[in-house]
């Protein structure tokens, strides 16, 4: 991961099961609890907002944070699982695991495509699909590449990118053997209906 690992910082809580939990987001907190490595499962919260704020900026279960709470050492953590009101889409618990600078995760990295203005195929009004447009990698906790880079450059209508023509982190690989599509550049709708409509008629011609 570029740059210092970023802060979360959270308070203990006490108590636990669901009125603990309740009190908690009571009070403006959103309950959490953090595990693994070798201390024993502890109670967290942190307050809704700053949390939300977290989320909306994206890549919260993707990224190694610096767990921070009063009174403990800091720990590596990462996000193993955001609960949420299944109505208004709000958090309403998480999950945290303590990790070693070693550990090896699986993690979810978005895919950037650059170069657009460079692929012949777009510019004759091919469009773009991604469809992969995050890639599941297995990584090293110490080394989380925030994204993957995908170059257009060159493509033409009907080609597709493979995970094998990406370039992957150091230290990182895909969790699927197989060489599977990332993303394709597709015809035109109106040259497909065009095509379609050929292909139709020698059908019929033939029978």
């Amino acid at each position: 991961m570029a740059g210092q690992i970023p802060d979360l910082v959270c308070q203990e809580r006490t108590g636990s099961g669901k009125g603990a939990a309740r009190a908690a987001r009571r009070a403006g907190m959103v309950p959490g609890v953090v595990f693994g490595g070798d201390a024993e499962p502890m109670s967290i919260q942190i307050p809704f907002n700053e949390l939300l704020k977290k989320l909306k900026a994206g890549r919260f279960k993707s990224t190694l944070w610096n767990l921070k709470v009063e009174g403990q050492e800091d720990v590596r953590v990462i996000c193993r699982d955001v609960q949420r009101d299944v109505v208004k889409d709000l958090p309403t618990h998480f999950d945290l695991m303590r990790l070693r600078r070693t550990s090896k995760v699986n993690l979810f990295v978005p895919v950037e495509f650059i170069n657009e203005e460079a692929a012949p195929g777009i510019k004759r009004g091919g469009v773009l699909t991604a469809v992969r447009p995050e890639v599941e990698l297995v990584v090293t906790a110490g080394d989380i590449p925030e994204k993957l880079v995908v170059d257009l450059t060159g493509l033409n209508i009907g080609d597709t990118v493979t995970i094998s023509s990406v370039t992957m982190p150091e230290g990182a690989k895909p969790t699927i053997d197989r060489d599977f599509v990332v993303a394709n550049i597709s015809a035109p709708s109106g040259l497909k209906s065009a095509e379609s409509e050929e292909e139709g008629g020698e059908e019929a011609a033939e029978e």
